[in-house]
């Protein structure tokens, strides 16, 4: 961590990785050039790999890109490390152990790819506005076409905001975090929704209740790869219902107990279930109007995110948790 205002901000572009080689050969050449272009903001960036592989099978590839790295006038540190405890949550903690001497950390997953400008815009953003975090968009890219259900249901749409707005919560897919804040406020991924999923959505907000601000970088974009397996029904449907799941499990811990963790489980349990009803209406419009063909397809397959989304969020308003998909060990 630097103490010398006049020394270069450090920042750790940490990417967490599970038995995905050829995502790992894809990544890294472009985080060490993302890592180069931040210098010119006065930023020092080194690149850090979290196998939780506790075989370590990603070794030998992350060693072959620090050496190409080195090897330049200009040349980038790549890092590697081995977290054997399963499960994401620790990942993410293993990554934030090894930032001690960093101001900043990145997040960004094997299966992304940044664009020209993410870091720089990120940090800028960061530099400009003194926030304690910066989230970016993420945008999909295919490996096979995804059938109409998957498209018209709008499985895979994300939000788009202006850069600067606030938000209450965040993915750590594409997020800045100021490490000065993160340790001010102790906060840690928790461990026991690292198989669960959640674990991202209780740190960001966390964070924000303790103070930090969140921004949106409207600029800051990366292409998340989506796999074969994961362009099905089933998985988008589970995905929903994880979101929702997700959602109300840290609400809950969020609360204070007695009473009011309480009337956070029954509201939540009434929101859920409002989202179930609207869900169930939403198919059968669509399943009497099915001659419109498109347009009773999608409300079809919005019905049916709506109903997975508020049966997870029931679920997850009484503890019962749900594995989420597409993580790191997944």
């Amino acid at each position: 961590m630097t103490t010398d205002p006049t020394a270069p901000r450090l920042l750790t572009i940490a990417v967490l990785t599970f038995r995905r080689p050829r995502d790992l050969d894809a990544v890294l050449p472009l985080l060490v050039d993302q890592a180069r272009g931040v210098r010119a903001l006065g930023v020092e960036a080194r690149v850090l790999v979290v196998d939780n592989d506790a075989g370590g099978s990603g070794r030998e590839r992350v060693e072959a890109a620090a050496l190409a790295a080195a090897g330049t006038r200009d040349g980038v540190t790549v890092d590697y490390v081995v977290e054997a405890t399963p499960g994401i949550a620790s990942a993410r903690n293993r990554a934030l152990a090894e930032s001690g001497d960093s101001d900043l950390l990145v997040f960004i997953d094997d299966d992304e790819r940044p664009s020209e400008d993410w870091l720089r815009s990120l940090v800028a953003l960061q530099a400009e506005t003194g926030t304690a975090a910066v989230v970016g968009p993420v945008r999909s890219e295919y490996e096979v076409e995804p059938e109409p259900f998957i498209v018209e249901g709008r499985f895979f749409v994300r939000r788009r905001l202006a850069t600067g707005t606030s938000v209450d919560v965040a993915a750590t897919n594409n997020l800045l975090l100021d490490l000065g804040e993160v340790r001010r406020q102790g906060l840690a991924f928790d461990v026991a929704l690292g198989q669960l999923g959640g674990e991202d959505t209780l740190f960001t907000r966390s964070l924000v209740a303790g103070g930090g601000t969140i921004l949106w970088c409207a600029e800051a974009i990366v292409t998340d790869v989506v796999p074969a397996k994961r362009v099905t029904r089933r998985w988008v449907v589970q995905r929903a219902y994880s979101s929702g799941n997700g959602w109300s499990l840290t609400s809950v811990m969020l609360s204070a107990r007695g009473a009011s963790r309480l009337l956070t489980r029954l509201r939540l349990s009434a929101k859920g279930a409002v989202r179930v009803v609207g869900g169930l209406g939403r198919y059968a419009v669509g399943t009497v109007t099915r001659p419109l063909g498109r347009r009773s397809l999608g409300q079809r397959a919005r019905g049916i995110r709506t109903m997975a989304r508020g049966a997870g969020m029931v679920a997850g308003a009484w503890g019962a948790g749900y594995r989420e998909y597409g993580r790191v060990d997944g």
